[in-house]
């Protein structure tokens, strides 16, 4: 008996594996004839694992999704990820989660074998999180889940949006995609109304509804990731500057993170550099590392940052 549960383990780890497999190739690493390996099979149905079977060339056992959860079969590694994820999960940025993610996280620790649960317990107690110098924005569970369905299902999506200054408007989009940036999420989204892409933090987004209008695919204009990025950093700008820069656009490009700014080619050998900051100070620093020539006449305090910058320099060479 304790055989045969031993290679019921060992058949189910393999079925989980996101591939078919043959009854022969099952019976080769099972060590075991093809006919144990069909009444395994129906064991393993028995106790709630959907275990597909298809015939012909490309066809083979597969475990698939059943209607109830059976229990999964975890490797330690595989086991330490998934405690460490439900944790981060429960102080995470989505509401509705926390507690879910304790009640999972103790119903894992329960069955955990004792090497793995002293593992966890030690990350646990000698982790130190660093806090944030604010609390992050909180979005809810079932917004995300209803904005990534209609992103999957092409399915116009009506909301209403609060702006950075706090003005309410009603929106009718096209979802694409949700990027998770730090503590913060942004849906990517088509809008008609205004004929262009726009970036919406989902914490403003409030009552998300698909309105049942299907849309058909547009091909997005760049990385999703880029675009969030250059977006939510160029919103935190107190200064801006537009920088010639005497240097390709490919190159200029390849040495400047896309949250730095946007380049826009003139000429095969110029470019400008639409970029800003906080500080003139940080954009002198930047200008500076990029290694070729540049050219700013705006704004003044970038002009006199680089003035003030540049003598200190050359007086740290004794120049």
């Amino acid at each position: 008996m304790l055989e045969t549960s031993a290679r019921l383990l060992r058949l189910l780890s393999l079925l989980q594996a996101p591939r078919a497999w043959t009854g022969t190739e099952l019976a080769e690493r099972l060590e075991v004839s093809t006919r144990t390996v069909r009444a395994d099979v129906e064991r393993l149905r028995t106790l709630g694992y959907p275990v597909h079977a298809t015939r012909g060339a490309i066809g083979g056992y597969r475990l698939g999704a059943g209607a109830a959860l059976p229990p999964l079969l975890l490797d330690d590694e595989e086991a330490v990820a998934v405690a460490v994820g439900l944790r981060t999960a429960a102080a995470g940025s989505v509401t509705g989660v926390e507690e879910t993610s304790l009640r999972a996280l103790a119903k894992l620790e329960q069955v955990l074998p004792t090497r793995l649960r002293r593992r966890l317990n030690a990350l646990h107690a000698y982790t130190v999180r660093v806090p944030h110098d604010e609390p992050g924005p909180r979005v809810d569970a079932a917004a995300l889940a209803t904005i990534s369905a209609a992103c999957r299902d092409r399915e116009r999506l009506r909301f209403g949006y609060a702006s950075h200054d706090g003005a309410g408007s009603g929106r009718t989009v096209e979802p694409y995609r949700l990027v998770n940036w730090g503590r913060r999420w942004y849906l990517v989204a088509y809008d008609p109304e205004r004929a262009d892409w726009r970036t919406f933090r989902v914490d403003r987004i409030t009552a998300p509804v698909p309105t049942g209008g299907r849309f058909p695919a547009r091909e997005l204009p760049e990385d999703v990731v880029d675009r969030v990025r250059r977006g939510v950093s160029s919103a935190g700008w107190r200064v801006r500057a537009r920088v010639t820069v005497h240097a390709p656009a490919e190159l200029v490009s390849a040495r400047i993170n896309p949250a730095v700014g946007t380049v826009e080619a003139v000429d095969a050998q110029t470019c400008v550099l639409h970029t800003g900051a906080d500080r003139p100070e940080t954009i002198a620093v930047w200008l500076g590392l990029l290694g070729v020539d540049f050219t700013v006449t705006d704004p003044p305090e970038l002009v006199e940052a680089l003035h003030t910058i540049g003598e200190r320099y050359l007086r740290a060479t004794g120049n």
